[in-house]
């Protein structure tokens, strides 16, 4: 009885210390490694999504400091300039391989802090690009509109842009939110998918949700799902229909992490006060029901609604941004704020 006794104090005293330690460990949380530094030129950046040797390898958790060039390669600074001088649209910093990452995980991309990396930002008009232009699968008769460019003093301690007129003596101050027109990972399949398209993968979305206090999700397709980011925007316009934002380099620090074993067939936004969830295909109203669906998807599994009650509720209180309808896919971003759902499970 007496040894009996000794062994279940030993046991409990083991098991009294394996627990203090776990709980100390949680109270005083290891060091974090350094930020992950990076300096994007015109030499190093890429011009298409896809599975290529990374310029830096991110742990989990791990925060990266970086930079990125405007969606013309910084070429475009006086009048004068055109956009011949461009070599090539939507340059893009990366890939970051993030170790651990696997296809069937998802990657978490939180944005901590983006600033304006200059003075100026370009807006500019190219023919067969745009919206409300004849294009070679949107046919008109009557010529082409003409390329113009615009570029937008900014002012950091307003934290504005202006807008000055052409054609006129006109301006006018535009607030400035930074985000990345253009953050995404390699596509299924070791497809290399152009900086100009968004699709399952992210890519070319001008999301205005890429922006500081929100975090983004992805697919995971690839080993280390390979992170590019670029095309930064200090503001830009509901459709982005001339084809353009203010376009601005960018001082950028986000911080990546790897969900295990949880796959997500789109890109998602989060933050404090809402649930997003993307579609990015053509016609537009596909882009709309990908977009829902997904976010009924996400309500049904994470919050515990029927599919049938979230399709509901989303048709009384969902949102849609149209962030764009000038690339080869359209973009819906679907949301509903976290205040109208059930606790998360």
């Amino acid at each position: 009885m007496k040894n009996r006794l000794q062994k279940h104090l030993l046991v409990a005293c083991s098991t009294s210390l394996t627990l203090a330690a776990a709980l100390a460990a949680q109270a005083s949380p290891k060091l974090a490694a350094a930020p992950v530094q990076y300096h994007a030129t015109i030499q190093n950046v890429k011009y298409v999504y896809a599975t290529a040797e990374p310029i830096a390898h991110i742990p989990s958790g791990g925060i990266v400091e970086t930079n990125t060039l405007d969606a013309f390669g910084n070429v475009l600074r006086k009048p004068g300039d055109t956009l011949s001088m461009v070599k090539g649209d939507n340059p893009l910093t990366g890939p970051f391989f993030v170790d651990g990452a696997e296809p069937g995980d998802t990657l978490a991309v939180k944005i901590l802090d983006l600033q304006v990396d200059g003075d100026q930002g370009v807006g500019a008009f190219e023919p067969g690009f745009g919206a409300l232009n004849s294009t070679n699968y949107t046919a008109m008769l009557g010529p082409a509109l003409p390329e113009k460019i615009w570029f937008y003093p900014i002012d950091h301690a307003t934290n504005t842009a202006t807008f000055k007129a052409l054609d006129s003596n006109f301006s006018v101050k535009i607030p400035l939110h930074p985000f990345f027109g253009c953050i995404g990972v390699a596509p299924a399949g070791g497809e290399a998918r152009s900086s100009i398209v968004p699709a399952e993968f992210g890519g070319n979305m001008d999301a205005p949700e890429a922006s500081v206090g929100n975090t983004v999700y992805f697919p995971v397709n690839a080993p280390g799902a390979l992170l590019y980011i670029g095309d930064g925007h200090a503001a830009m316009g509901d459709g982005e229909v001339d084809g353009t934002a203010i376009e601005v380099p960018l001082r950028a620090r986000f911080q990546v992490s790897v969900i295990k074993g949880q796959k997500i067939n789109w890109p998602r936004f989060e933050n404090d006060h809402a649930i997003m969830a993307v579609g990015a295909y053509r016609p537009l109203d596909d882009s709309l029901r990908i977009a829902f669906t997904e976010l009924v998807g996400w309500i049904h599994r994470d919050y515990g609604l029927s599919e049938m009650d979230a399709y509901e509720l989303l048709s009384k209180v969902g949102r849609i941004d149209l962030t764009e309808m000038v690339d080869p896919n359209y973009v819906v971003v679907a949301s509903i704020d976290k205040k109208y759902l059930p606790a998360r499970k």
